[in-house]
């Protein structure tokens, strides 16, 4: 009996070292004929042989499944292109802001021009609701119009949203009502204290600006809600390094941006939400 069960074994590992050998000689459709004859040469009772439909199907299910699999795997790999683009659009950004900067106190030194603290405030308003301007990107932002609607828009509603998003009406109150008029008067108590507008500190902020138009560019333009994560995290974490400078100069300047803080981080929340209820494929990764 123990010879027996022996025999059988030594059979059975035969078999197992053919199949493995011939799977990897000899593709889908080419595999049952040497099988079968592999079972008799061993003694190893195996399946019925399939019928001629299902033998047929099989390798072209196994193309379809691989073609699928290979999409998938296409889709995860890292664009490299995108994320110099990206980075670029922000070093233009930098570079164009600080130059416009520059020539404004330029002007006024050479004009030896008084500013009034409400033009100072003016100008970090406007640039708190347009730094786009100065991106050589499309930084386009949601049609507040639309978006206190209801109605689609680019990064609002074009997507499955979360149960718990705010109404339209909410984002534009946060963002210009609230948001902008903070960093103004906060930039103002900077160039209070340093004198002139292109400063280190200051110039923090509008870095954080500068990575936030580019996040609306992967976000409500490109609809890329994975790579829109790790983005807005990083427009978050631009909005605390911008908090600390300014307190640095002024404990209460720095205090102002808080606000800006809380809200993308409930921002944050939201998008990565976004994200999960609209990745059921699980094919839209966390990078460009």
């Amino acid at each position: 009996m123990a010879a027996s069960r022996s025999s059988r074994a030594a059979r059975c590992c035969a078999f197992c070292v053919a199949w493995a050998l011939i799977m990897g000689l000899t593709g889908p459709g080419q595999t049952w004929t040497t099988m079968t004859t592999v079972r008799k040469a061993s003694g190893v009772p195996g399946p019925a042989r399939p019928a001629m439909g299902q033998r047929e199907a099989f390798p072209r299910y196994q193309t379809r499944q691989s073609s699928q699999t290979t999409l998938r795997a296409s889709d995860k790999e890292l664009d490299t292109e995108a994320i110099g683009k990206y980075f670029t659009a922000i070093v233009v950004q930098m570079i164009a802001i600080t130059a416009f900067f520059s020539a404004l106190d330029l002007a006024v030194q050479s004009y030896g021009l008084e500013v009034p603290d409400w033009a100072v405030f003016g100008l970090f308003f406007g640039m708190s609701i347009r730094s786009r301007l100065f991106s050589p990107l499309d930084n386009s932002r949601p049609d507040i119009q639309k978006a206190t609607k209801g109605e689609a828009t680019g990064g609002f509603n074009d997507r499955q949203m979360p149960s718990w998003t705010p109404p339209g009406i909410f984002f534009p109150i946060m963002w210009i009502l609230i948001v902008a008029p903070l960093r103004a008067a906060s930039s103002m108590m900077i160039w209070q204290q340093v004198g002139h507008i292109c400063d280190a500190t200051i110039l923090v902020l509008m870095l954080h600006l500068c990575i936030g138009d580019t996040w609306n560019t992967v976000n409500n333009v490109e609809r890329r809600l994975g790579a829109a994560v790790p983005g807005v995290l990083c427009v978050w974490a631009s909005a605390l390094l911008a908090s600390y400078a300014y307190y640095q100069i002024e404990p209460f300047a720095g205090q102002l941006l808080l606000p800006t803080c809380l809200w993308l981080t409930v921002a944050a929340a939201l998008v990565t939400d976004t994200w999960r209820v609209n990745n059921s494929s699980g094919t839209a990764v966390v990078h460009p």
